[in-house]
């Protein structure tokens, strides 16, 4: 089994996680062609998907809504069985490209307490995280929903934020909230669309990243992160960022 290593990106909305989620899937799929990426998007709006170009079929909340409705129904033989082929079910949703596998929670939960059955989900989700070598998992915003659908134990949380105050004060919120809700091994904070002036004391500094005209211009024309320049300052700062997280472990990648 690998050694996994996790990426949870957070912060506030319209700063940019998921670009940078998806700009770390593509830095990590070049310089380690050998490992296994699993690429998890748990934001409602799947924009992770547009990103990496992949559009799945099925997600796990399809899987989950299907078991709730059984519930409501009074199936139970029906949930029990659904619930015991859930693994199956979760490899159908998974979208594969090259190196890396997509997964998208979907939706927001619908009405009603499911505690056992989202927890199950979990769970699932959680081992089968332990096949891959890196995942990457681009969030909305705030950590709850995070650790309560995906996973509770991270190796690196990567706070995204503007240069704006009421962004770093939801990146403040998030690490107080991440403090008791989640295990995480090292925290990271990147800036973005900062203007050239900006300058900040955040002790966990991993990149500021300026204005980039290539990004706005691969949104405008609806094309993949990796139709992205290897000049553009969003890819360059997520390609720094990354080596401050993963250090030596970088020395021995592919160029």
């Amino acid at each position: 089994m690998p050694d996994t290593k996790t990426f949870t990106f957070a912060g506030k909305g319209g700063v940019g996680k998921t670009s940078l989620s998806a700009a770390f899937i593509r830095i990590l799929s070049e310089r380690f062609p050998e490992k296994r990426i699993l690429a998890v998007d748990a934001d409602p709006a799947v924009g992770l998907s547009v990103a990496l170009d992949v559009q799945p079929s099925m997600t796990i909340d399809d899987v989950r809504l299907r078991i709730a409705e059984s519930i409501e129904k009074g199936e139970t033989s029906a949930a029990a069985q659904l619930l015991s082929e859930a693994r199956f079910h979760l490899m159908d949703c998974i979208v594969e490209r090259g190196n890396i596998s997509f997964l998208a929670i979907g939706r927001p939960e619908a009405a009603g307490c499911y505690c056992k059955v989202n927890a199950y989900l979990k769970q699932i989700i959680e081992t089968l995280s332990g096949n891959f070598d890196f995942v990457v998992i681009d969030g909305e915003a705030g950590i709850e929903q995070i650790n309560r659908r995906v996973m509770e134990n991270v190796t690196y949380l990567v706070l995204v934020t503007d240069p704006s105050k009421k962004g770093f004060q939801v990146v403040q919120t998030i690490r107080q909230v991440a403090q008791r809700l989640v295990s995480c091994e090292e925290t990271g904070v990147i800036v973005n669309r900062a203007p050239e002036s900006f300058t900040t004391d955040v002790p966990d500094l991993l990149a500021v990243i300026g204005e980039d005209r290539f990004q706005s211009k691969n949104d405008m024309d609806g094309e993949s992160v990796f139709s992205l320049s290897d000049a553009s300052p969003l890819f360059l700062g997520a390609k720094s960022a990354l080596e401050k997280l993963l250090g030596e472990d970088t020395e021995n990648a592919a160029v």
